[in-house]
């Protein structure tokens, strides 16, 4: 045994161990057949590949076998509504305070998110026209320059979108990187239509009046807003599949509760702080870490619960564990 099948066995180790015995001869074998003559490490591709076979394999051990297909589904909606909020964000940047009123700003730009916004609107424009991997790589990026807001406008003393903007963009990203290998062409353009839809409406009403700080509105109102109306969209979804037998809208119901938790953020926040009046940055961190805390703990306990329960589908009409169509 070689040093690569060394390797490959240990991640192999992501599969049930009943499947790895009847298996596991044969993945190990194909890997090997494939790789390269002086390959000595598993490829990111080939580690990425087997950990989530891996995870679908132990999903359907226990019974779980809608969540992977749910959670696809969750990751387009996240997608969506980091476009959508890309495009608000994208038109309003571009309508500075007046100079008399010396409001900081970038250049013609209100602050240095007009970057990550752009990126995420290109993410947009990728995920319409180009492979899935390739979105993802995009949305891969745009994570990046968003997370690196807060401290190059720290470094160059320039201004930035509150932190209670940019955390619920990450999230929505990290999320919509589970966005599935194919989709129809009408889908794909679903997250390049909200992004337009948005910046359209958004320059028609910002353009009207320039205000001193279009963030401040998203304090109470707007981000809590679009959180809940995401959440009463995923509602919808499970409520309609569910009706023909199909648990993905649940599950992605169930996904869906940390993002938008994350969105109702400065709403939770300024519930909690309204005798004393004045949202602080403690108030915002504690409703971030709570969401944090509670959202997935919401999803692993449903899985768990899940799992107890005994499989009572028929086996000519079980759910696929990657698509969610039935057989």
């Amino acid at each position: 045994m070689n040093d690569l099948e060394r390797r490959y066995l240990r991640l192999l180790r992501a599969y049930p161990a009943e499947y790895r015995r009847a298996r596991g001869a044969e993945i190990v074998g194909t890997y090997l057949d494939l790789a390269a003559s002086d390959q000595r490490w598993p490829t990111p591709a080939d580690a990425a590949d087997l950990v989530r076979g891996g995870l679908r394999q132990r999903l359907r051990a226990v019974g779980v076998t809608g969540l992977v297909a749910g959670v696809r589904l969750a990751a387009l909606l996240s997608l969506v509504t980091a476009s959508a909020l890309a495009g608000v964000w994208g038109a309003a940047e571009q309508h500075p305070p007046p100079a008399e009123w010396g409001v900081p700003h970038v250049g013609p730009f209100v602050s240095l998110g007009v970057v990550a916004w752009a990126a995420w609107l290109l993410v947009a424009v990728v995920t319409a026209v180009a492979p899935s991997r390739v979105a993802r790589l995009s949305i891969t990026v745009a994570l990046l320059l968003t997370l690196a807001l807060p401290p190059v406008a720290a470094v160059l003393d320039a201004p930035r979108p509150p932190l209670f903007v940019l955390l619920p963009q990450v999230v929505l990203g990290l999320l919509g990187l589970a966005l599935p290998d194919r989709l129809p062409t009408a889908i794909r353009l679903t997250p390049l239509l909200s992004a337009l839809l948005t910046l359209v409406a958004t320059e028609l009403l910002v353009g009207l009046d320039a205000v001193d700080s279009y963030y401040g509105i998203t304090m109470t109102i707007f981000l809590p807003s679009v959180g809940g109306l995401l959440l009463v969209v995923g509602a919808l979804l499970a409520t309609g599949l569910a009706a023909g037998g199909d648990t993905r809208g649940g599950w992605a119901l169930v996904t869906l509760l940390t993002p938008a938790g994350f969105l109702t953020v400065p709403g939770l926040a300024d519930s909690l702080n309204s005798a004393h009046g004045g949202v602080t940055f403690t108030d915002l961190a504690a409703s971030a870490v709570a969401v944090a805390v509670v959202g997935p703990a919401v999803l692993l306990l449903t899985v768990l619960v899940r799992a107890r329960r005994p499989a009572t589908t028929p086996t000519s009409s079980r759910q696929c564990p990657t698509c969610g169509t039935r057989a």
